[in-house]
């Protein structure tokens, strides 16, 4: 596991267009891939997201074209999630150029799937991505929601996790559909449980508002990787100032803005 934290701006894509809401409703426009891509990359980010929900939005395929005029135009290290519920859908990701494929809803309702994906495509390539509501009565109090984060499982969130990591699953992607879009932080309590369920590298998602945010993510989260959508794309928050942050407070970023440049 990288002592790095990487930054990972999220493209979440409908229609051709990037678009971002919050709790998953709410939509709105929030420009071209292509162009936020390259902007992301030129910014300073590590790794880039890239996020199809028009397939459980809308009922299209996952647009394979799109992801691959994203990955052609940047350089850095592209995760694909969104509709993919089949080795053909993982395999089509990666010819498109993703380096890794992200499963939601497959996962969970296809048990043997991550297994099989792994031992074809390796564990580092697969990518468990869980929707998460808060739910009392739940071991985590986290229940697992599938079909972009509509429909709810009744399985634990962390216990899901744990399954998956003895599956191989490479890391995970856990977001709090209350978190998200909300500004009032990571969940970092669903976070840390995942991340120490499983002992595999995980992308805090889903409501950072403020800088101390990523701190709390890293630190109290045991996140690797810090995801953010909304706050980047609207201008909360640029990559070279989170960056500059977290280097202040002694949290390990590749490549730091230089101080007065």
């Amino acid at each position: 596991m990288s002592s790095f934290i990487n930054i990972m701006p999220c493209l979440d894509i409908r229609a051709g267009r990037v678009v971002k809401g919050i709790q998953f409703d709410d939509l709105i426009d929030a420009g071209d891939p292509v162009a936020k891509a390259v902007g992301y990359e030129a910014d300073g980010a590590d790794e880039l997201g890239f996020l199809d929900i028009s397939v459980a939005m809308d009922g299209t395929k996952p647009n394979f074209a799109l992801l691959r005029e994203v990955t052609s135009a940047v350089k850095i290290p592209v995760t694909m999630g969104g509709g993919i519920r089949s080795r053909e859908d993982v395999a089509a990701a990666l010819a498109a150029g993703a380096a890794k494929v992200s499963l939601a809803t497959a996962a969970f309702r296809q048990p043997d799937l991550v297994g099989h994906l792994v031992a074809e495509f390796g564990s580092n390539t697969i990518v468990v991505a869980l929707d998460a509501q808060f739910n009392p009565k739940m071991p985590s109090e986290r229940e697992v929601y599938v079909g972009g984060g509509k429909i709810p499982t009744g399985a634990d969130a962390v216990e899901f996790a744990r399954r998956m990591a003895d599956a191989g699953a490479g890391s995970f992607l856990p977001t709090s559909i209350p978190a998200d879009g909300s500004k009032q932080g990571y969940d970092v309590e669903l976070i840390r449980a995942i991340a120490d369920a499983t002992r595999r590298p995980v992308i805090a998602s889903g409501g950072a508002g403020l800088l101390v945010h990523f701190r709390e993510a890293v630190r109290q989260g045991h996140a690797s990787t810090l995801l953010l959508a909304g706050a980047l794309h609207f201008g909360v928050f640029n990559i070279p100032q989170i960056k500059t942050y977290l280097a202040a407070e002694r949290i390990a970023v590749r490549n730091p803005p230089t101080p007065g440049v």
